[in-house]
């Protein structure tokens, strides 16, 4: 059995970190961590765990972390960088579910997160977490940098354009969508229900934190600057993250749908529907898909790509559990065999 660790759970992420390791058939569930919660029943605050889950929150403890074979960070930004060394160096693997490991360049880091990073000597080891960009080198890490939950909808929905090169990458936009909970598990005004209830808006539009991530996938991926326009949006949902995006094609192509199927053929956790569909994210929902469709209307030359997922499981913790399971020798779906909630 892997002993795992998770720093941070009292989050969303952290809960369903728990939920999905709680009946992982080769995980121990050795500690969670939680300063402001010690001493108290996990399945207290989070009811729906009783039953699965017999662990009390434990502050952070340097000799118990490095107890674990893999350490979860399900913390705020800025703080895996902080612990991740001494953990690296005691032999314990790691999974970053914030952007502490995300961005290569420690100045774009600082640009966009406002502090310095702690440890840039390891931002070129991380492995960006996306399995399927980057399954072998994520077999192999010991610091795996989980994606955030809009650039896993756009780079997945964006791929098989670029490796076709199809779409003039000057001009890619990306409208992008995501439930409340993707703000995170806090008391801010814009996520109270009298104010996001009933209500749709953009916001972040001179610049996400997501941008420079999923730029710096893109232009990797490509091996050229990849011009793209992000909005994100707040839905009055929940969960659920949908990414519209918009291409504009090079070249006559009237093979989408199978360069779509063919490029995702053996993925596990991508789901490429049929010509005409129009995915919802209620179809992911407590599920690690991303599900796409291709379109190009009245064969013109733009291509339109909707991708939908959790912004919690595939978007986060769902996506952390496929990277684990990577790192410790496992089949990449266990643990993760969950039919999506409907309604």
């Amino acid at each position: 059995m892997l002993k795992c660790g998770i720093v941070g759970g009292t989050g969303y992420t952290g809960v369903e970190l728990l939920r999905l390791l709680a009946r992982h058939p080769h995980v121990d569930i050795s500690l969670v961590t939680s300063r402001g919660e010690a001493g108290r029943p996990v399945a207290e605050l989070f009811p729906n765990l009783r039953g699965y889950l017999d662990l009390h929150f434990e502050a952070p403890h340097p000799a118990r972390l490095a107890d674990c074979d893999l350490v979860f960070f399900a913390t705020p930004n800025g703080t895996a960088m902080k612990e991740v060394p001494a953990l690296l160096d005691a032999g314990v693997k790691v999974v970053d579910l914030a952007a502490d490991f995300r961005l290569k360049d420690p100045a774009v880091w600082e640009a966009w997160y406002g502090m310095p990073h702690a440890c840039p000597e390891l931002l070129g080891e991380a492995v960006y977490g996306l399995p399927e960009l980057n399954r072998d080198a994520i077999a192999e890490a010991r610091l795996v940098a989980n994606p955030g939950c809009y650039p896993t909808a756009t780079t997945l929905g964006l791929l098989p354009l670029l490796k076709e090169k199809l779409i003039d990458l000057d001009r890619i936009v990306a409208d992008a969508k995501s439930g409340v909970s993707g703000a995170g598990r806090k008391a801010a005004v814009g996520s109270l229900l009298a104010e996001a209830g009933e209500s749709f808006k953009a916001y972040a539009v001179p610049g996400h934190r997501h941008w420079p991530e999923i730029s710096q996938i893109l232009s990797g991926f490509t091996g050229k600057p990849v011009g793209l326009d992000f909005v994100p949006h707040l839905l009055p949902m929940i969960r659920g993250i949908h990414v519209t995006l918009y291409g504009y094609l090079t070249s006559d192509c009237d093979t989408l749908q199978a360069i779509y199927e063919e490029f995702y053929r053996d993925e596990p956790f991508v789901d490429v529907l049929p010509a005409g569909a129009h995915p919802e994210t209620r179809s992911c929902k407590g599920a690690n898909f991303c599900r796409i469709a291709v379109h190009r209307p009245r064969n013109g030359g733009t291509v339109i790509v909707l991708s939908v997922i959790d912004n919690l499981v595939k978007g986060a913790a769902g996506q952390a559990v496929q990277n684990m399971n990577l790192m410790a020798g496992f089949d990449e779906a266990a643990g993760l065999d969950v039919v999506a909630l409907t309604p």
